[in-house]
């Protein structure tokens, strides 16, 4: 039997600043910002499925992601584009082959919706 399950518990986002970021991913996702701030730098989002895990100890510039390491989902993806149109977030692509596009967190990570 093996000891490690095949699934993932959560991703780690490199932060700048652990409140800030608690808040803006918060108010993105609809989510309270409410949970607790563990060890002063660890913030779990409660994401149905895998957890995102802000951390602002691992942040630097070079750890940022260039390339999207999460992929959150959308049942209609011209109203999440509008969505975030809205929200002033910084869009990296259009709606691309009508399914996804990229956009940027406040530092930077780049970050794929999907339909």
């Amino acid at each position: 039997m093996n000891p490690i399950s095949a699934k993932i518990n959560g991703v780690f986002v490199p932060v700048s600043n652990i409140e800030s970021a608690r808040d803006w991913y918060c108010d993105l996702l609809g989510l309270p910002a409410d949970g607790e701030i563990f060890f002063g730098h660890i913030y779990v989002l409660p994401l149905t499925g895998t957890n995102i895990i802000l951390d602002s100890k691992i942040y630097s510039p070079d750890n940022v992601y260039n390339i999207p390491a999460l992929q959150l989902h959308t049942e209609s993806i011209k109203q999440a584009y509008e969505f975030m149109r809205k929200k002033k977030v910084e869009l990296v692509t259009e709606i691309e082959n009508g399914h996804w596009f990229n956009f940027k967190d406040p530092d930077g990570n780049l970050i794929m919706v999907c339909e």
